[in-house]
């Protein structure tokens, strides 16, 4: 037997695409939190009232609680703060209400 892995044999390492090595990179880049940090002006999300029906399934589905019923049963944004973009309120909507602002 032999003790090099016959997986890896016959495989050539290919060099990064980017020019940049690993670190300079990642210095680079924005973390996803900061892309979308609430400014306090901007809404992260347009909800169109008119369109929505009620049916809470964006404020059921919201992992951080963003949204909350208003007195008619239709979401407003309460704690813009915490909205992470995840996009799950806009995906799940049936009346397409909800979009946004940042993607």
């Amino acid at each position: 037997m032999t003790d090099k892995d016959p997986k890896s044999e016959g495989k050539i390492k290919e060099p990064k695409a980017s020019g940049k090595t690993e670190p300079q990179a990642v210095a680079n880049a924005k973390p996803a939190r900061e892309k979308y940090k609430y400014d306090g002006k901007t809404p992260p999300l347009n909800i169109f009232l008119h369109w929505c029906k009620a049916c809470n399934l964006c404020i059921a589905f919201c992992p951080t609680k963003v949204l909350e019923p208003d007195r008619d049963g239709k979401p407003v944004i309460a704690h813009p703060e915490l909205c992470t973009q995840c996009e799950i309120c806009w995906v799940h909507c049936p009346d397409f209400a909800i979009t946004s602002t940042f993607k």
